[in-house]
């Protein structure tokens, strides 16, 4: 699909700045109300993708991430001592480790996911009706957004 013809030069930052301000903003707002030291952002990627697929391996997991396998590693490392994640050894490449989330891990993520939620939800209900159809429209729009920056991760 081509680009609209004429389409505003500033659209693009414009998008992206309030992308960032939004997520930066909900991480601030859900970091406030912490009864339990906070996660960094590439730790709680982690934790949803070790969530999302139990039994992961460390270097898969950092392909997935986008993140160098000794970042992962030592992530992994602190996650474990920290008791949110096991390393299991692979019953079929014993040198390999397979991810696995605990149970507090799995408690704290539902509690932040229902946190953000809420927060989200509180916000969205602020908004006029024509503000809120314009976001519930633009969720499709931004996945591909999503999609398309993942997929060019891929390429060489």
């Amino acid at each position: 699909m081509e680009p609209e013809t004429g389409t505003d030069e500033t659209h693009a930052e414009e998008l992206a700045d309030a992308l960032v301000g939004v997520q930066r903003l909900i991480r601030r707002r859900l970091r406030a109300g912490l009864t339990v030291g906070r996660l960094r952002g590439a730790e709680v990627e982690l934790l949803r993708l070790v969530e999302s697929r139990p039994g992961i391996g460390v270097s898969e997991a950092a392909r997935e991430l986008r993140l160098a396998g000794n970042s992962v590693s030592t992530l992994v490392n602190q996650l474990v001592r920290d008791g949110q994640l096991v390393r299991e050894t692979d019953p079929a490449d014993r040198r390999a480790a397979r991810l696995l989330l605990t149970e507090a891990a799995g408690a704290r993520l539902r509690d932040w996911r229902e946190r953000r939620a809420a927060l989200v939800r509180r916000q969205l209900d602020r908004l006029g009706r024509a503000d809120r159809d314009a976001l519930r429209a633009a969720v499709p729009a931004l996945r591909r957004l999503a999609e398309n920056l993942h997929e060019e991760a891929d390429r060489p």
